[in-house]
């Protein structure tokens, strides 16, 4: 109990911190150039001229429209500092640093993700009609086509992390594991006690979490103390307390790999609510997936990537091949093509992969998502595909993790709803699945969820799959589902006017929720 409160303590102490030395650098920024009344009227011209300066940018700016529509309505509402704290907010960051580095890494790993071989002539000859989806991932984006690879998807967190202990402890080599949230309890505990024993058998160990995810629920010292345990540890983008867009690029990935020939990736976080032994919302529905073969190379890879972000020196990904001398020996079932996204790149990868599955989808297409604030490419190709006749239907949660995510993702409803998408909220609790499965040929199971965060602003993962019995996995899933949601309807949907004007309010903020 002592441990607990200190750990409180520390957490809450540097909470506070951050929070006054933001509001004091926001206080700055609005006293200063009003605080001689007598210049008063010149700086409000100069600042009001500064801010439609900004807005011209921003229109000008390449970038998604709706982030353009939140910031040139925030310097509207604020004319004398919205521009200012705009240019201050976008200034000190170092992104352009960390896209050369990210750039630097993407071609050093090109070479290593194709020592599998090219399997696009395969899926030209087995899949003719999705062969393009394919190619995007493996020509534009970089993440190639594999076969020779099983793969089992998992409907919970509970069947998740039972496979993943067990995966651990076979491990010879290495363990990397990325994860957005850590948070103390039994899940995690058992984690980092298989890591400790394995580093101290001569396992290279490497752990990656991100700071603003676990800064609530881990000590300040917790890198140190894994270090101690022989854990190699980076904590992603450590938090600072000054206004940056930087921020908001969080590491939303959850990736772990075992000697480069298993690797599991999915919508669960290293904390007890993922299995249900801590309730928080209700029962915490989710879903991963596992590749044995070929497919976790890229997994591997994608890791090694942003690890060697943080380290001058690189590794030599090569050493982490495991089929050096030997073909993999995994039987191919079906096509899997792992794949990552940035928001460092002009590739909204994780986005196109939905809309790709989306336009492609002849009879049906089956969506879970934790929330559903999108823009209007995946809304309009949304509403299209069901005005076309295809059989769209998305499951959301009913009790929900952010009250204003909920009142946001509610407000799109009425829109899908009248173009014929079927929309039902989970009643047992929330479901966190991120999944789209289509037409019992392809699927995508991964981290990113149907947000702007997720979409554009955080590093993500996931998996695609074609013709690989998983497929058929997602599916089941999906209408094992629907017996314990409520499908909404336009009645449902029904607003008072005070209601809607506050959805349309929400909706402008959206890009920054």
């Amino acid at each position: 109990m002592n441990n607990l409160k200190r750990w409180m303590w520390l957490i809450f102490r540097r909470r506070l911190f951050v929070c006054f030395i933001l509001l004091v650098q926001i206080a700055v920024i609005i006293i200063l150039p009003t605080s001689s009344i007598r210049t008063f009227k010149y700086v409000h011209t100069g600042l009001t001229g500064v801010s439609i300066i900004v807005c011209l940018y921003i229109l000008n700016k390449k970038e998604k429209p709706a982030y353009k529509l939140t910031w040139i309505f925030l310097i509207l509402l604020f004319p004398i500092f919205g521009g200012l704290i705009y240019i201050v907010i976008h200034s000190q960051t170092d992104s352009k640093k960390r896209i050369r580095l990210m750039n630097a890494s993407d071609e050093r790993a090109k070479a290593f993700y194709r020592l599998c071989g090219d399997r696009l002539p395969e899926i030209h000859a087995a899949c003719p009609d999705h062969e393009k989806q394919a190619r995007y991932l493996q020509e534009r984006a970089g993440f190639p086509l594999f076969t020779h690879t099983q793969a089992a998807y998992f409907s919970s967190g509970e069947a998740f992390f039972a496979r993943m202990f067990t995966e651990l402890e076979k491990a010879e080599k290495y363990i990397f594991i990325e994860f957005f949230i850590l948070s103390p309890g039994d899940i995690l505990d058992r984690t980092i006690d298989i890591l400790e024993r394995k580093a101290a058998s001569g396992v290279d160990v490497r752990l990656m979490y991100d700071d603003i995810g676990s800064i609530m629920t881990l000590p300040v010292d917790y890198k140190h103390r894994l270090e101690v345990k022989g854990i190699k540890c980076i904590v992603f983008n450590p938090f600072k307390p000054i206004l940056s867009s930087q921020q908001n690029n969080r590491d939303h990935r959850k990736i772990v790999c075992i000697d480069g020939k298993t690797a599991f990736t999915g919508g669960v976080n290293l904390a007890d609510e993922y299995v249900n032994v801590k309730t928080r919302f209700g029962h915490w529905k989710d879903a991963g997936v596992m590749l044995e073969g070929e497919g976790a190379w890229a997994l591997t890879l994608i890791f090694l990537q942003m690890w060697n972000l943080f380290h001058a020196a690189q590794d030599n990904l090569e050493l982490f091949f495991p089929w050096e001398f030997d073909e993999c020996p995994t039987p191919s079932d079906g096509f899997v093509q792992p794949y990552a996204d940035s928001p460092y790149d002009t590739e909204n990868v994780g986005e196109h992969v939905y809309i790709q599955i989306i336009n492609n989808a002849e009879r049906y297409v089956y969506i879970n998502t934790p929330y559903l604030v999108v823009d209007e490419n995946l809304l309009s190709a949304l509403c299209l595909a069901a005005k076309s006749g295809v059989d769209v239907r998305i499951i959301t949660p009913h009790r929900w993790d952010k009250w204003f995510m909920a009142v946001v993702s509610r407000s799109y409803y009425s829109e899908l709803i009248s173009a014929g998408v079927r929309v039902y909220e989970y009643s047992d609790g929330f479901n966190h699945s991120k999944s789209f499965v289509s037409d019992d040929i392809v699927a995508a199971v991964g981290t990113t969820n149907l947000d702007f965060r997720s979409l554009y602003l955080h590093f993500e993962c996931g998996v695609w799959m074609c013709r690989s019995s998983a497929v058929a996995s997602v599916r089941e899933d999906f209408l094992d589902t629907l017996p314990h949601c409520r499908e909404i309807t336009l009645p449902d949907c029904h607003r008072s006017a005070a209601q809607r004007v506050f959805q349309d309010l929400l909706r402008v903020f959206a890009p920054l929720m």
